[in-house]
């Protein structure tokens, strides 16, 4: 008498083993995206260094400092004053662009830049540089919280830790 083939039963139904494999490409999904997310942020950083880099540059030679700053009729001291104080707020920036901080610690931060005077100065001679910045971007929506924070601190500067927009400014939710 011939064996009769038959199936082999799996210990797990089919069911089971779709829902496992689904699990797994999610899983997949996932750390694919947080990698992603982690080489963003790096491509960032190693960004700011050279952009970092390039401004160590030119606060150490004048005609370096003229050739990278759109402003006219600065002394060399002020320029490189400006130069520098930008370069702050572009790694305050950053820190919230990768993660290191959320918004509300963003706007501490831009807080206690805002008390400086060079940064004022700054602020106020860059307007129309921002100006040219999309409403939606990380620049334009600090660059509007970094308005209110400077005209709140004009009208009482002696409560700086409560100037500027609070949670409802928050650009993620």
């Amino acid at each position: 008498m011939r064996a009769r083939a038959g199936r082999v039963r799996t210990p797990f139904p089919r069911r089971a083993w779709r829902r496992r494999r689904e699990e797994l490409a999610l899983d997949l999904l996932r750390e694919v995206t947080r990698l992603t997310e982690e080489i963003r942020n790096s491509n960032l950083i190693q960004h700011h260094r050279i952009v970092a880099a390039q401004v160590d540059h030119a606060m150490a030679d004048p005609t370096l400092a003229s050739a990278m700053s759109t402003l006219d009729s600065l002394s060399d001291a002020k320029r490189r004053q400006l130069l520098f104080v930008n370069r702050e707020y572009v790694a305050v920036l950053l820190g919230h662009r990768i993660g290191a901080y959320g918004w509300n610690e963003l706007i501490g931060h831009l807080r206690i830049l805002a008390r400086n005077q060079v940064f004022k100065e700054y602020w106020e001679m860059t307007v129309e540089h921002r100006r040219s910045l999309p409403e939606e971007s990380l620049e334009g929506k600090a660059g509007k919280a970094v308005d209110v924070i400077v005209e709140e601190l004009g009208e009482d500067p002696d409560e700086w830790w409560v100037v500027g927009p609070g949670d409802e400014g928050d650009p993620s939710g």
